[in-house]
């Protein structure tokens, strides 16, 4: 097993770089199509333009016929001159080329040896990149304690810069989702998952195949997230278009179902749980789930003068026994959902605030009636004040 926790350590340094050996090596021994790269970097390097050295390197790293020689290209060319480059550029390059080193330790040694060139203080952005890739690649191959050591010290300086590069917030946002995912520890992953979708282009920087993974990941924590009563975010979110026909479409309806409270639609979609265990396992906490986010429908449908509530109401609305009200109230009002008190002795809730939530059509077009009433209960006011106003004048 890797070391849990990441020391930087200094790999012996290459000899000294014999510029034209190195082209006429490479030149004998890579396929044609790569020798125009190696031509120019010999060009670039003698005349030291390490701008557009640092843009034909990028090329070739992603040439596909470039695999097999990326790392030595790396260890003995870059490390030659890499205190010359932008320094997260080269951490961008030695990541990518670390994907080429298949033994687990091996590829931990070359970043940690990259990592000990990496000024953290003069270099904080690809500091963090680095370390956040040392702490992915710790958790591929299961050292979850060294992927949280090195977490924690890459949100220490993080958390701290401002005008970050989207790819560091990417890199380290996608590494703290993944490593809460093996955790099975929902809220978080759901957080972190949304923030590292904020930093990328889901359409062109994940595949179909991520795109699919990653909605489908994102409903099952939204759904067992014992703090997530509020999908708006989600469910505006183009990456649940991944899930449309496929063997996870009714996750997307799910979703949808209990952003709307109901529990109908939700009852018709249980025989389908067993499909993902994790849900059936956890029936009577959705269960629990959906009646609240009925309760919350429930309020928000009301004229806010028209918000006490009886018990028996909302035992209608969330299909509770009477007597199981009370228990509900109080732990939507633990979690913060609705704001007001409890009239134990008349069975009573008076609400007085309801939590904001992103609205579905039919949610946006029963806002629209209320709003057109109030509209004209003001008019009509209006009309009565008027004869009164011109008398008075």
């Amino acid at each position: 097993m890797p070391s849990s926790t990441s020391v930087p350590v200094e790999l012996p340094k290459p000899p000294k770089l014999d510029l034209d050996k190195f082209v006429a090596t490479a030149l004998s021994a890579t396929p044609a199509e790569l020798h125009p790269f190696f031509e120019s970097f010999g060009k670039l390097h003698t005349r030291k333009l390490w701008h557009q050295l640092t843009l034909k390197l990028y090329e070739f790293f992603d040439h596909p016929l470039s695999r097999p020689f990326r790392v030595n290209v790396f260890e003995q060319f870059v490390r030659d001159f890499e205190s010359k480059l932008n320094q997260l550029k080269l951490v961008e390059m030695g990541t990518k080329v670390s994907k080429e080193i298949d033994n687990p330790q091996s590829q931990l040694l070359f970043l940690n040896s990259l990592l000990s060139r990496i000024d953290a203080e003069t270099s904080q952005e690809a500091y963090v990149l680095l370390l956040a890739n040392i702490a992915y690649a710790k958790l591929v191959y299961g050292d979850l304690e060294g992927t949280k050591t090195d977490m924690d010290t890459a949100w220490k300086t993080l958390d701290r810069l401002e005008g970050v590069d989207t790819a560091v917030n990417a890199s380290y946002y996608k590494v703290a989702a993944d490593y809460y995912k093996a955790k099975a520890e929902y809220a978080p992953y759901y957080k972190h998952s949304l923030l590292y979708l904020a930093c990328v282009d889901v359409a062109t920087d994940l595949t179909s195949e991520e795109r699919l993974l990653r909605a489908h990941d994102l409903g099952i924590s939204a759904f067992l997230g014992d703090t997530i009563y509020n999908f708006g975010e989600l469910l505006m979110h183009p990456i649940l278009d991944a899930l449309d026909n496929t063997q996870y479409d009714w996750i997307k309806k799910l979703l949808f179902t209990f952003n709307e409270g109901n529990i109908g639609k939700f009852e018709a979609l249980a025989p389908l749980f067993p499909q993902e265990p994790i849900l059936e396992e956890n029936y009577p906490f959705l269960r629990q789930k959906i009646c609240l986010m009925a309760l919350i429908e429930s309020v928000f449908k009301r004229n806010a003068n028209d918000r006490t509530m009886s018990f028996q109401t909302i035992a209608e609305e969330t299909r509770l026994p009477v007597d199981e009200v009370e228990h509900l109230i109080m732990k939507a009002l633990s979690l913060k959902l609705i704001r007001g008190s409890l009239d134990q002795v008349d069975q009573k809730a008076r609400i007085t605030w309801v939590q904001p939530r992103v609205l579905s059509r039919a949610q946006i077009g029963e806002l629209t009636t209320r709003l057109g009433a109030w509209i004209d209960k003001l008019g009509s006011v209006e009309q009565r004040m008027a004869p009164h106003v011109s008398a008075a004048a």
